[in-house]
């Protein structure tokens, strides 16, 4: 009982993290129909700013101003390299980002070099918010996932029930109308492409302080960030966090097991098992899970 209950508070922290930085590739996509292979250069980037904004202002200010920064940048992208090859199709636009992903990972490590930095939560969060079964769990945690929901609630509303949303949803699926309307078209998509590249810095925040802010922190999540994007269905939000929830169980549960098949150890195959379950999704629902794009 004492391993399920805290490997259920713990499965569901990590899974929230995941939503947090996979929501803004979701959001994106569903949008914009561009799949951005630097989205978790981003995320690295957010940890990195976030690192260094915390050190002159303190934390509570690089949470706000790091994903500001990064969403600034991620508008300067859209504005300045991906509008122009957007006539291209999306085989440039993604040949694009892959080579933005290098230039970011090169960028980072040239200024604060290739060893992990010290980042850590701020003070008041870093003590245990309450004990089971003699473990504690971090109030950080829980402040990561409350975050992680508040952002999916913000997310859903505006899309959903504002009139932001409704223009930015319309510009994708009928651009020309919404142009004559009177709305500028290329500032959405601009603005839009901003928002999600912010979120990967916010997740970038916050996980850069709760695990680890190192070069290889996108190599190493990236990859977990489009299998969920699939397995949920690309441009589903929904799904995207239904994704996320069970990739985040399916990893903590089987780093807790040390039992062995075959010689391997389950611990061992963790970071194999989202792939498998990935597979397994597109070979029964190609769309995944709740896919909403025929494309």
């Amino acid at each position: 009982m004492e391993f399920l209950l805290v490997s259920l508070l713990n499965g569901l922290s990590y899974s929230l993290l995941l939503f947090l930085l996979s929501a803004g590739l979701t959001v994106v996509f569903s949008l914009m129909g561009v799949l951005n292979f630097a989205h978790a250069s981003f995320y690295m980037l957010g940890a990195y700013l976030g690192f260094q904004i915390s050190l002159w202002a303190g934390f509570w200010s690089a949470l706000v101003l790091a994903p500001l920064a990064v969403g600034a940048l991620g508008m300067l992208v859209e504005r300045h390299l991906l509008r122009a090859v957007h006539r291209r199709g999306q085989t440039a636009e993604l040949l694009l980002t892959f080579g933005l992903a290098y230039l970011i990972a090169e960028a980072v490590q040239l200024l604060w070099g290739r060893s992990a930095l010290p980042f850590h939560p701020p003070a008041a969060l870093e003590g245990p918010l309450f004990s089971l079964y003699g473990s504690a769990f971090p109030a950080w945690r829980a402040f990561m996932m409350a975050l992680a929901l508040a952002m999916l609630v913000a997310i859903a509303l505006t899309l959903r029930y504002t009139r932001v949303g409704l223009i930015v949803q319309a510009a994708f699926t009928h651009p020309h109308m919404v142009e004559a309307l009177g709305h500028d078209v290329p500032r959405i998509f601009m603005w839009t492409f901003g928002a999600g590249a912010a979120l990967a810095g916010l997740a970038g925040v916050i996980g850069g302080s709760a695990f680890v802010t190192e070069p290889g922190m996108a190599a190493a999540i990236g990859p977990i960030v489009f299998v969920i994007v699939v397995i949920g269905g690309l441009g589903s939000l929904p799904g995207a966090f239904i994704a996320s929830i069970a990739v985040g169980f399916i990893q903590t549960f089987a780093v807790g097991f040390d039992f062995a098949v075959a010689g391997v150890s389950v611990a061992q195959a963790a970071p194999v098992l989202p792939f498998l379950a990935m597979v397994l999704v597109l070979l029964f629902r190609p769309s995944g899970l709740l896919g909403n794009r025929a494309d």
